[in-house]
């Protein structure tokens, strides 16, 4: 993304966590599972793949063990593209103005 001229705010989540508001805002209307991470321990330990928690068990989870976000977390406007999705990041990247992008 920096070689398309894409300038990025970057936010350590292990050590700037997001609130339950901000990832309930950051989630909004999407599918709120997709943004749980399959590989992260929490998630295989309680099978959250066959037995997803509800949305607002899984936000205060996520917001208390920000590995089980999935990660890269890139947002450019309303555009948001979980994990490496090389085709996402791709247009995020051509398609989004310069400056607004912002990576988490």
């Amino acid at each position: 993304m920096l070689e398309a001229g894409a300038e990025l705010e970057l936010r350590d989540l292990n050590t700037e966590r997001l609130s339950e508001t901000e990832l309930d805002a950051l989630i909004g209307t999407q599918d709120y599972r997709k943004f749980l991470n399959g590989r992260n321990e929490l998630y295989r330990e309680r099978n959250m793949g066959e037995n997803p928690p509800p949305r607002a068990e899984a936000i205060r989870l996520m917001s208390r063990e920000p590995n089980l976000i999935r990660r890269p977390v890139v947002i450019a406007g309303s555009r948001i593209v979980l994990g490496f999705d090389e085709e996402g990041l791709r247009g995020i990247a051509g398609g989004g103005k310069r400056g607004s992008n912002r990576a988490r």
